[in-house]
């Protein structure tokens, strides 16, 4: 559902948003065959008449967690199309996505990111889409106490209902509003060791770390699959990666 069309909703236009089911359809045939096409021709009511580069052949899904108000949906306006949004953001309704395609070592993986609704009413409905999920970039809000407290709530819920070898980021958000910060790095640095799980701030209105994110998610998915083909294929550990590209100027390759 795009932004206006789902702010159309939030504004009580349309059917209520509880009398909807979310499905999800396949396209599938021959390359060449007009997939790509149809789907654009659907989404955006439009025919694109140059020539497409097959579909990209390696792909994941990605969702973003975490309560209302963190930034989730600013977090991924800026990774999909490099702005900030600034004012009130409706919450979102259910779920929402975007795709973006990203170059990894030489190989270009396509994400579909899900943007989840934060708030209690919705997770029966985010709660059926974890587990076809392959990667959580979980955030709070470095200025909302609360936010962080709930993590571990979070945590809980992804065990239950996730895959097993999901991978997991935990993100504090806003980091670009020093002078209202609640949450010290070092909580985000204790509780992310405390799981296993990589952790890094972020700001999605300056844009800091919020590549980062997603092209360690992007390696390690990809460095997952290559493994599975039984690909020759060097040792990566996404952890030590955030770490040490942290510490320097992003060197990310997007498409």
């Amino acid at each position: 559902m795009d932004l206006q069309r789902l702010e159309s909703y939030q504004a009580g236009a349309g059917p209520d948003y509880t009398d909807h089911i979310l499905h999800k359809t396949v396209l599938v045939g021959d390359s060449g065959v007009g997939k790509t096409s149809l789907l654009v021709q659907f989404d955006q009511g439009k025919f694109l008449p140059h020539s497409f580069a097959a579909t990209v052949g390696i792909g994941f899904t990605v969702m973003l967690l975490g309560d209302s108000g963190v930034g989730k949906t600013c977090f991924l306006i800026q990774f999909k199309d490099g702005a900030f949004l600034s004012g009130t953001f409706l919450a979102t309704v259910g779920i929402d996505f975007r795709n973006k395609v990203v170059t990894v070592d030489g190989v270009r993986v396509k994400l579909q990111i899900w943007d989840t609704a934060g708030q209690e009413r919705f997770r029966s409905v985010t709660h059926a889409y974890y587990r076809d999920a392959q990667a959580l970039l979980l955030l709070y809000d470095i200025t909302n106490q609360s936010s962080f407290d709930n993590i571990r709530a979070w945590l809980t819920e992804i065990h239950e209902y996730a895959q097993r070898d999901v991978v997991i980021m935990l993100l504090g958000n806003k980091a670009d509003v020093s002078s209202e910060r609640v949450v010290r790095s070092e909580d985000g640095e204790m509780l992310a060791r405390e799981y296993g799980v990589p952790f890094m701030e972020t700001s999605a209105k300056t844009g800091m770390n919020v590549e980062l994110a997603f092209l360690a998610i992007a390696k390690e998915l990809k460095h997952r699959a290559f493994q599975q083909a039984h690909i020759d294929e060097p040792s990566f550990q996404i952890r030590d990666y955030v770490e040490a590209q942290k510490k320097r100027p992003s060197c990310c390759s997007f498409v």
